[in-house]
C-alpha cells in the first residue's frame, strides 16, 4: 500500500531484485518492437504505406537503441538482461500491423511511466532519467503510428 506521500501510483516498496525482473520484462518489450518494425517496415505494401514503411525503419533503429540502454541499466543493478522477446503480432494488412504497433507503444509508455516512479522510489534516479529520454521517443513513435491511421494520438491512461 503507498503511503500518502507517494507519487500517484508509486510503489511503497520496491527491491532491486523486482525493478530488475521488471526492467527485463520492459526489454523484452523492446526487442519485440525491434521485431515487429522491421518485419512491418519490409513487408508493408502500396503507395498509402511507402512513407510510413520508412518510418518505421527508423523506428526499429530507435528501438534497439531503448534496448540497449536498458540492458546497460539491468547490468547496471546487477542483474542479467533477457534474451526472449515478448510475442510479435503479425498480419498481412497494413492497417492492422500499425494498430498492432500503436498498442504495443502505449503499453510501453505506461510501464515505463511506473517504472520512472519505482527507479524514484528505489533512488536510482539515473535510470529514470533513462527512462524519460525513451518516452519521448516512445511517445513520438506513437503519434506518427496515429497519423498513418489517421486518428487522433491517443491518451496514455493507466486501467
Amino acid at each position: 500500500m503507498p503511503n500518502k506521500n507517494s507519487p500517484v501510483g508509486a510503489p511503497a516498496t520496491i527491491t532491486r531484485e523486482k525493478l530488475i525482473e521488471l526492467l527485463n520484462g520492459d526489454l523484452s518489450r523492446e526487442y519485440q518492437a525491434i521485431i515487429a518494425y522491421v518485419i512491418y517496415s519490409q513487408t508493408m505494401k502500396g503507395a498509402a504505406y511507402n512513407h510510413i514503411a520508412r518510418e518505421l525503419e527508423k523506428h526499429a533503429a530507435e528501438e534497439l537503441s531503448h534496448a540497449l540502454r536498458i540492458a546497460k541499466q539491468i547490468d547496471y543493478l546487477n542483474g542479467t538482461p533477457t534474451k526472449t522477446p515478448k510475442e510479435v503480432k503479425l498480419s498481412d494488412k497494413a492497417e492492422e500491423m500499425l494498430r498492432f504497433d500503436l498498442d504495443n507503444e502505449k503499453t510501453t509508455i505506461l510501464n515505463y511511466r511506473q517504472r520512472i516512479r519505482q527507479a524514484d522510489a528505489l533512488g536510482e534516479f539515473a535510470l529514470g532519467e533513462v527512462l524519460r529520454k525513451i518516452i519521448a521517443q516512445e511517445q513520438d513513435h506513437l503519434t506518427d503510428l496515429a497519423d498513418a491511421l489517421g486518428i487522433d494520438t491517443p491518451k496514455i491512461e493507466a486501467a
